[in-house]
Parts: C-alpha cells; structure tokens; sequence
C-alpha cells in the first residue's frame, strides 16, 4: 500500500494567514454589516506600473504571432532579464555577479521553500525568532525539523530576536549548517547593520554554513548604512544564497516572479569531504521540477529596470512607506511601543499590557474592526507583538488608526 510522507503529519493544523482568514471570515459572517480593514496579510493594494504594464500587453501581442510567439523558456530565465538584474541589483552598488549564478522564479516564497534540497535531510539548522513560517514548515516537511514539544522543534536552533538584544539574533555557541536570515525582517520589520551581518558571514565561513539569505524587502531600505544585499559583505558569496522578490517592490503578487542567486564560489562537502558547487545542482533541480517563468511575467519584470519603471516603482514604495509612516505616528501618539515602519514595510507593534497575542487580535477585530497578525504566529519570541504591514490603501490606512485611536480610548 501507499504510504503518506508521515513529517506531514507533524505540521501546525494550519498555517498562519489560514488561521487569521478563517477567524475573519467567522466574524463576517456574525457581523455582515462591518466594514473589516485588513492590516494583517501582506498583499499590495496599489496597481501595476505604467511600464510593466506597458511590457505585458506587448508580451501578450507577441503571444499572438507565430514570429514572436515563446513557449518554454529557459529554466533559469532568459538571459535578457539575467542580465537586467545582475546590472541593476547587484554590479550598481559593486557586487559583480555572472547571468549564469542568478535564478529567476515565480515568486521567493517558492525558492525558500525548496532550497533545503540542496543540502542533506540531517543538516542543522538555525532560524531567527520570529520569523517567517515557510523557513520553519518546509524543513518540517522533509524531516529535517525533528518533532515538536513545547511550541518549539527539536532539531531547529532558535535564535530570539526581542527588545533586550534590539531584533538583531545572536551568534550561536556551537555549529549548525544552515541559517535562515531575512533582512529587512518579516515580520518585526527591523534591519541588520553590516558589522552585525560581517559577524554572521564569518561565522558560516569558519562553521562551513551556510546562509540562507532573504532579501524580498531590500527596495524599502532608507537607511544609506544598511546593507541591501548579504553579497556587500567580503566572502559572503562563499556561504550566502540571497532570494529576492518583486511581489512587494513591484506589486507582482498576482504576476509571480522572482529570483535567486548562488554564486559560483559557493559550495558544500559530500560524505567523504569532496567539495562541489551548489550552482550546478540548483540548475539540474530546476530543470527537472520547475519549467521557468512565464515569458510575460518576465518581461515586465525586465519594465522595472527600465528608466521609466525605476521612477514608478520608487514612487509606489514611497506610497506604501508614506503609510508606515502615517500608522507609526498614529500608534506612538497612543502610547505603544512601534518598531519597524522604517526601513521596511512592517511595523512591530508591543501589545499593552503583556496582552497575548491571539487575544488582542481577536480584541482588535472586535472592537476596532481592523485585522493584525499575531506576532506568536511567528514563534514563541513574537508572544505579545502583533504586525500591521503598510501595502493597504491610504484611505483605509486612515480610517484605521482612526478606529484604533477611538478603541483604545474607550
């Protein structure tokens, strides 16, 4: 008989923006009349950039002719937007890359998911707390997480990020071989200095780790001191893969792409010590479970590196920061404690009160209408935060803090 992949069975119920949408959609249906803001879910809100849009419909048209018409693509992505990104992202701040080490996908979330491939089921593994579900889940998935006891897995190293050490995870005291970092942080929304992250490059390089670096909300960084990529600091192409996304820069949650790099320099040892490049067998596993991007989605991914689409873009990041700032000023007048909002697109709010989690979520959406996630949703450290993301509508933005303010009074 057939036998399931039992490590499935280890996995949360549900995962997180389930949970959230199942206790919305619940509270809709006792309240139809209430009009619920979303601040919780980090979808966007503001339309595509003339440009891009301006690339997909030629896109579509050259669909239409037998001249110009494209079906499977390159697994990796054409070269026309390797280029494009290795030029703009990465050769512009220094960072000198070849096409051959970037791989376009449909979205980082794919990637981070499937990376843990790479490497042996029986690696050690280290994550920031809180953090990003999918790191978590998909290690479950392939056995590498070990088995959970309370709210924590026992094969995974946990690195708290809280007030007392500033968000920023500290060096573990002993060896793992894989390390999950994302900077600017989903979901506390704080961002990591380079000599904070020179120590974790040299920290894989003496260890033989390796990081795994995620880098989606690089294009909302303010700061000039803040590194945009892992690749500005020496060596880091050693023991960094970086994963980028234009979901939230572009508003490409519905259009799917993205992209990875592993450099050539990266490599990792077999069984009996030989060392081999990780580059080679991210390619055969593409080519054998992924077959590329769509032709359209990436030629408006190519739009945003066009003068035009640079301008636009940047003006839609200012929309969504213009937000942060708005709700960071309405929730500090308030009295709570904010992080994040600056140099990133989520903002970490502290509960009052210690309140848990789950509870003030449910005390928001009751009493204010307004819809947070839960911090302890990323792990046991995000207990007694929530995260508010800025990708709303500047309206209901408003109009938020506005019930938020008179809810908090009351």
């Amino acid at each position: 008989m057939a036998l399931v992949n039992e490590h499935f069975l280890k996995l949360q119920k549900n995962y997180l923006f389930a949970d959230i949408a199942k206790k919305v959609n619940a509270f809709k249906a006792t309240h139809p009349e209430a009009n619920v803001i979303s601040l919780g879910i980090g979808d966007v809100t503001q339309p595509l950039a003339p440009a891009v849009i301006q690339a997909m419909h030629k896109a579509v048209d050259d669909m239409a002719t037998k001249e110009h018409f494209h079906g499977y693509g390159p697994e990796q992505g054409y070269l026309w937007l390797r280029e494009a990104i290795v030029k703009n992202d990465y050769l512009a701040r220094g960072i000198h890359l070849a096409p051959s080490e970037v791989f376009v996908n449909d979205g980082a979330k794919s990637d981070t998911g499937n990376i843990g491939e790479l490497v042996r089921w029986d690696n050690s593994m280290a994550v920031s707390d809180p953090i990003y579900p999918v790191y978590i889940d998909s290690n479950v998935m392939n056995g590498r997480a070990g088995v959970f006891e309370n709210g924590k897995w026992s094969n995974v190293t946990y690195l708290p990020c809280n007030e007392s050490n500033q968000f920023i995870p500290q060096i573990p005291d002993h060896r793992v071989d894989m390390i999950y970092l994302c900077y600017p942080n989903n979901p506390t929304g704080t961002v990591i200095s380079k000599d904070e992250l020179r120590k974790w490059v040299n920290y894989a390089i003496k260890n033989d780790s390796i990081i795994f670096y995620d880098a989606a909300y690089e294009a909302y960084i303010r700061d000039s001191e803040i590194p945009h990529s892992i690749y500005e600091i020496r060596g880091a192409k050693k023991v960094a893969i970086e994963f980028h996304s234009f979901s939230k820069t572009a508003g490409f949650t519905g259009v799917r792409c993205g992209y990875t790099v592993i450099p050539k320099e990266l490599t990792a040892a077999t069984m009996d010590g030989k060392r081999v490049e990780l580059a080679p067998f991210w390619d055969r596993r593409q080519c054998t479970k992924f077959n590329g991007t769509s032709y359209i989605s990436q030629r408006a991914a190519e739009a945003i590196y066009t003068p035009e689409g640079k301008e636009q873009i940047k003006q839609t990041i200012a929309y969504y920061m213009e937000n942060a700032r708005i709700m960071r000023e309405g929730l500090t007048e308030l009295r709570l404690t904010v992080y994040g909002g600056e140099n990133a697109p989520y903002l970490w709010v502290k509960t009052p009160e210690n309140t848990p989690s789950w509870k003030f979520f449910e005390q928001m959406l009751y009493g204010a209408q307004v819809v947070c996630t839960p911090g302890v949703g990323f792990g046991l450290a995000g207990e007694g935060f929530i995260r508010l993301t800025s990708f709303g509508d500047r309206n209901d933005c408003i109009e938020a803090m506005r019930r938020i303010k008179e809810w908090l009074k009351a």
